[in-house]
């Protein structure tokens, strides 16, 4: 049973493009701050065990919820393109006052932090690291053949992106109070009985219409290079991460295949440790807290010269 501690959990608010962000805040302001950044269909509660440990460990963290995924950031006139929803992680931690930070994305936030990692903010926000759950780095896979044999298996893996192309998408997602989301749950965690606690802050988001519009948006806006902002989130992209660089991922996650990311990893450079989980899925984070948790914390506390 884990020990219970008590810490400052405060919201944080920020108004950024015309939309009113939300993130949680848990621990003391001046210890080092990681940032935990969740993905589709989620929010930041599945983070919760595993900022429960950063904090005992001496960490602050930070977990925004990403724009669209509160009913003040879910706007029809906002922007929800990779480039601005990446912009908003440095500009929380402008707001904190945070020059320096860890940086964690799952999902979609390991997207964002793929991005984030090469922005430059004024005043520039210094990422020390980046881990990324569930999906890879992608510049490999523009600079090797690698991985082609693992492609048409994570085709098949990804073919729900092409029905979230379509602008009604939304009316599916949340309807019957966001049943398709506990079907994806299950397809992308296969071995997790998770409970109904464990899926009621997805399930509540997602079957708010405006909240599925914005949140099925970011797919839709993926395949926009007519944008100058997706063109600049592709060049980004494709760049090599320079920062210590941290792979986690589950090997029976149903949405992007092991054998996927392991090809793509064998493309990381020297800086890079990728790590493939037994017994988990696609929510590696809130199936096994711990397991995740003590993986991150050897990475990080290496990364700042602690000992574990």
């Amino acid at each position: 049973m884990s020990q219970s501690i008590s810490f400052a959990k405060h919201t944080r608010f920020l108004t950024r493009d015309g939309l009113t962000l939300r993130a949680e805040h848990w621990g003391d302001a001046d210890a080092p701050l990681v940032v935990l950044v969740h993905g589709f269909p989620d929010t930041p509660q599945s983070w919760f065990g595993v900022a429960d440990r950063l904090v005992a460990a001496g960490y602050q963290v930070l977990m925004p919820w990403l724009r669209g995924y509160t009913a003040a950031s879910a706007m029809r006139s906002g922007s929800y393109d990779l480039l601005s929803c990446a912009k908003d992680l440095n500009a929380w931690c402008d707001a904190l006052g945070q020059r320096h930070a860890h940086l964690v994305g799952h999902d979609w936030g390991a997207v964002l932090a793929q991005l984030a990692a090469h922005q430059r903010g004024d005043p520039s926000v210094q990422w020390l690291s980046i881990s990324l759950l569930a999906i890879p780095a992608f510049y490999p896979l523009l600079n090797s053949l690698n991985a082609l044999p693992s492609v048409p298996k994570q085709l098949k893996l990804s073919s729900y992106m092409a029905h979230l192309q379509s602008a009604h998408a939304w009316r599916w997602v949340s309807a019957r109070h966001a049943a398709w989301v506990e079907k994806t749950w299950r397809r992308w965690s296969p071995s997790w009985a998770f409970s109904r606690d464990d899926i009621a802050s997805a399930r509540t988001v997602f079957s708010q219409p405006d909240m599925a519009w914005a949140a099925t948006r970011y797919y839709r806006a993926l395949f926009t290079p007519w944008q100058a902002n997706t063109r600049q989130a592709y060049a980004l992209m494709s760049r090599a991460i320079t920062q210590p660089l941290l792979l986690l991922a589950g090997r029976d996650d149903g949405c992007m295949h092991a054998d996927f990311h392991q090809r793509l990893a064998r493309g990381l450079g020297t800086n890079a440790t990728s790590i493939m989980l037994d017994g988990l899925g696609h929510f590696l984070q809130a199936e096994s807290p711990r397991i995740v948790a003590d993986e991150i914390l050897a990475f990080i506390r290496a990364v700042d010269g602690l000992s574990s």
